[in-house]
């Protein structure tokens, strides 16, 4: 009898010892549905930047922001959407612009910052909520920990032109894990600090597709970034998906419109300058293309005046 004993302890403490079994490690992720944001545009890449998140709670100060505004910009890129710019530089335009005074930036800043960098649009968010909760056993023979980590993100899509916020959305991810050992074999599992960034992207994958989609509702545009005679110089190109031989009509944008009642700028006027050809790609970025104007006359055209793709 005290053989058949021994034999079943030192069973257990072999199946202890082995990874696959004594350590009991689950890792579960739960989200938040959010509202669908439909659209079919499958046309050239738009240029979008993703400032730095704030973060509005007591947890990881330092860390949340910056790490929550990296996913969101991987998973922008992984779509193929987007050309994104580098949150460095936008922080830093902000800093040398003195926008960023108080420590967020607002639909407002956003968009100007934009307008200097010629995007489309511009993605402002913070992590809004965040919690890690800690639960355990400890019996004779088997300890285990289980781990959980909720959070909220909210982020806030700026059209650039009008500064108009496009899309207002929010995600919340919860990330489970368990430990467990057996007789002291195993992990004990302390703090797993992976934990953070798992439930950030839980929460962020939620609302990717309704920021492409909301974005790929507006007109797919580009800005004239030089113009001699009739040849235009644009800032965008093989990068963006632009094919030579693709059609764009130019316009020069005057004053804005707004809204009577709000106040908010809903468009500008529009003086039609003609139709662009490109025939060529240009300069060392990827992202440069020349137009030959093939319809109207190019001769007012000049810097930041917007070409849109021809219908």
């Amino acid at each position: 009898m005290k053989r058949v004993t021994l034999l079943c302890v030192s069973f257990a403490v072999i199946s202890a010892c082995a990874p696959s079994k004594s350590v009991k490690r689950q890792h579960a992720m739960t989200v938040k549905e959010t509202e669908k944001v439909e659209s079919k545009y499958t046309g050239p890449k738009r240029r979008i930047g993703v400032v730095e998140f704030e973060n509005k709670t007591a947890y990881g100060k330092g860390r949340l922001g910056n790490a929550a505004s990296d996913i969101l910009i991987t998973e922008l890129v992984k779509s193929g959407k987007f050309i994104v710019v580098e949150r460095g530089r936008m922080k830093k335009l902000l800093e040398e612009q003195k926008f960023q005074s108080q420590g967020f930036v607002d639909a407002n800043t956003a968009a100007r910052v934009g307008k200097i960098l010629g995007l489309e649009a511009v993605v402002i968010g913070a992590v809004s909520q965040f919690g890690v909760k800690t639960e355990g056993h400890d019996y004779l023979l088997k300890q285990g920990k289980r781990q959980t980590a909720e959070v909220t993100v909210e982020i806030r899509v700026v059209d650039v032109e009008t500064g108009r916020v496009l899309l207002a959305d929010s995600g919340k991810g919860v990330v489970k894990r368990k430990w467990g050992s057996f007789l002291g074999m195993g992990t004990k599992g302390g703090y797993d600090e992976t934990i953070e960034g798992d439930a950030l992207r839980a929460a962020i994958v939620q609302f990717v597709d309704n920021i492409i989609n909301q974005i790929n509702k507006k007109p797919w545009s580009c800005l004239i970034a030089d113009a001699d005679g009739n040849e235009l110089y644009l800032n965008a190109g093989q990068d963006s998906g632009l094919e030579v031989g693709q059609r764009l009509k130019c316009y020069h944008l005057g004053a804005p419109i707004r809204d009577p009642s709000s106040n908010l700028i809903i468009g500008h006027r529009e003086r039609y300058i003609g139709e662009a050809k490109i025939v060529r790609y240009c300069g060392q970025s990827g992202d440069c293309s020349v137009a030959n104007i093939v319809k109207g006359s190019g001769a007012n055209a000049r810097k930041k005046d917007i070409c849109r793709l021809a219908d």
